[in-house]
């Protein structure tokens, strides 16, 4: 019978020490790759910042320098990551269609305003799901000083960087609204506003498709809302004057034809106001 074949003992010292280096010194790193074979930057960056914390040559404040050099790589990765992931997103943004009816009789009998308009939750329904495919997302953070509200869209990629787009306001008291209610109508505005505003998103369509839509029944952007709101408040006007006197309901549904004629009203009065007090 065929004896096995025997292998010879190995010398004593043959094995690596247990604190051998995983990269012997003066050698170059090799690349990190992701599975796919690409090498990863981050991957990259960790491995080579990891390497000069065994140097002993390196000291503390050389770490620190190159952590936040490495910071900086980061941070611009984070950063080209959101903008390419929102371009692509925006890119596959269909139509919003507008199902919002405003419709009413104006208070001195003469004519109707209708339109329709897309509200917050028609963009939502239709960016979430695209938003999320890429790894983006935002939320709303509301502040009130006194009768003054902010509403300010954080809008984020998963890789960490964000930006934040902001409105002030005040609170809607037009029509029969409680106290509440006129809160909440402004912040949904402004809600809609800045997200919009974030998204880069024009004006949506009618639901039934037909084209050519005047742009002076389009509902005011956030920086006509806050145009006008700053002219009440100098003017010292009444809102549900000004309501009543263009034939709208509230900011949440006055249209750029409406805000025209508005600011043409509040400016005259401004001027008037200004005109008499230099006579004093």
């Amino acid at each position: 019978m065929t004896q096995p074949t025997k292998f010879a003992d190995a010398p004593a010292d043959s094995n690596p020490p247990l604190s051998a280096p995983l990269v012997p010194e003066g050698e170059p790193s090799p690349p990190v790759a992701t599975p796919s074979g690409a090498t990863d930057p981050k991957l990259a960056r960790l491995h080579m910042f990891l390497q000069a914390a065994r140097d002993p040559q390196i000291d503390a404040a050389k770490l620190k320098e190159l952590r936040a050099m490495a910071k900086e790589d980061d941070d611009a990765d984070a950063k080209r990551a959101y903008f390419d992931a929102k371009a692509r997103a925006k890119g596959e943004f269909p139509p919003i269609i507008k199902t919002h009816l405003v419709d009413y009789a104006h208070k001195d009998g003469r004519g109707r305003t209708t339109y329709k308009h897309e509200d917050l939750f028609d963009i939502t329904q239709v960016v979430d799901p695209i938003l999320a495919k890429y790894g983006l997302s935002y939320s709303h953070r509301v502040t009130q000083e006194s009768d003054k509200m902010r509403v300010t869209c954080i809008f984020a990629h998963a890789d960490g960087y964000s930006e934040e787009f902001s409105l002030n306001g005040f609170a809607d008291t037009s029509g029969q609204k409680s106290p509440n209610q006129a809160i909440t109508s402004t912040v949904t505005f402004m809600q809609r506003a800045t997200l919009k505003q974030a998204l880069g998103l024009a004006a949506g369509r009618d639901d039934d498709g037909a084209g050519g839509e005047d742009p002076d029944q389009a509902l005011i952007d956030g920086d006509q809302l806050v145009q006008v709101q700053q002219l009440l408040k100098e003017t010292e006007s009444d809102l549900a004057i000004f309501f009543d006197t263009l034939g709208a309901t509230g900011f949440s549904d006055l249209t750029v034809a409406q805000w025209k004629r508005g600011v043409a009203l509040l400016n005259e009065k401004k001027r008037r106001a200004a005109q008499k007090a230099a006579t004093l």
